[in-house]
């Protein structure tokens, strides 16, 4: 038997329950994976509200690492004791099911809780990113850069060669410099904070919106002027959101657009060192209830975790 953590009807993180499960062998196309670590992310909050729809019972997780335990027919290329990462969903298992294009081979020197995390915020990242072009020269400013989706933004961004302006609450301010960001605080005065930065800080060329309230796409619409309009429909757009909203998109920011190969980008990135995850909390897996709590609160520095045994 298998351990897993169900839901059985929308709400909160009380809706979750422990049961055991028999997972069957792996079809065609598809490995079995026993996962070591499960990332916990807001989207996990949101789809166990029934933000999502779909079927109930449920299980969460988006993402997770591990270890092949079997492979099925069709698979070439994975064998039992690979060490992978994986993205799909109900990972908050002990034994997955997943379709073999959506695992990749963990690197040797990236470790599981490193690797867990990577095909939600790493990756949202690199796909904000790339969509508005972010290269050499610009200055990125990250509305909500000390979470999980913007720590690894500010790492992407610097490694494309841009400079970062973080927004955060002054207690993550000499994280995000420790991750090579110049913080501002949040808040009213955010717009004349940034006008004010030295050394062309100031010259905003590209918008990455992680939080999504009107406040941030008021600060985005300020920054950047008539820059946020593109010159043509084929420009990269200058301000991107993963959470669009009717007043972001009335204002010109787009929604971001899944890249192709943001896994695989994102885990070359953490390979070579320049990616890296703070993990802020860790709960054994029978604690995903307040896992999930922790994340719904908002505010977490970087990571959270579920260790399984």
């Amino acid at each position: 038997m298998s351990t897993v953590v169900v839901f059985e009807a929308f709400g909160g993180p009380e809706s979750l329950r422990v049961q055991d499960e028999t997972v069957a062998a792996p079809g065609p196309g598809q490995v079995r994976v026993a996962n070591r670590v499960v990332g916990v992310n807001p989207a996990d909050v949101k789809r166990l509200a029934g933000a999502f729809g779909g079927r109930v019972p449920g299980v969460l997780g988006f993402e997770a690492a591990g270890v092949v335990d079997a492979v099925g027919p069709d698979v070439p290329d994975l064998a039992p004791g690979d060490e992978v990462v994986w993205h799909g969903t109900g990972a908050q298992r002990e034994l997955s099911l997943v379709r073999a294009d959506h695992v990749r081979r963990t690197p040797a020197s990236v470790a599981p809780e490193q690797a867990a995390v990577l095909p939600v915020a790493a990756a949202t990242a690199f796909s904000a990113l790339v969509q508005a072009d972010v290269g050499e020269g610009d200055v990125v400013l990250l509305h909500g850069a000390a979470g999980g989706v913007g720590s690894a933004a500010v790492q992407i961004a610097t490694a494309l060669g841009a400079r970062v302006v973080g927004t955060a609450s002054p207690a993550n301010h000499d994280y995000l410099r420790g991750l090579g960001a110049t913080p501002v605080a949040y808040g009213p005065g955010l717009v004349d904070a940034v006008r004010a930065l030295p050394d062309g800080l100031d010259e905003v060329s590209v918008v990455v919106d992680l939080v999504g309230t009107p406040e941030t796409v008021a600060a985005t619409v300020a920054l950047l002027g008539e820059a946020l309009a593109p010159a043509s429909p084929d420009d990269p757009p200058s301000a991107v959101t993963i959470v669009g909203s009717q007043e972001s998109r009335a204002a010109g920011i787009v929604d971001k657009v899944d890249a192709k190969g943001a896994l695989d980008e994102v885990l070359a990135l953490a390979e070579d060192g320049r990616l890296r995850a703070e993990i802020s909390a860790r709960y054994p897996l029978a604690e995903a209830a307040s896992a999930l709590r922790r994340v719904a609160e908002g505010h977490v520095r970087g990571k959270v975790v579920l260790d399984v045994p």
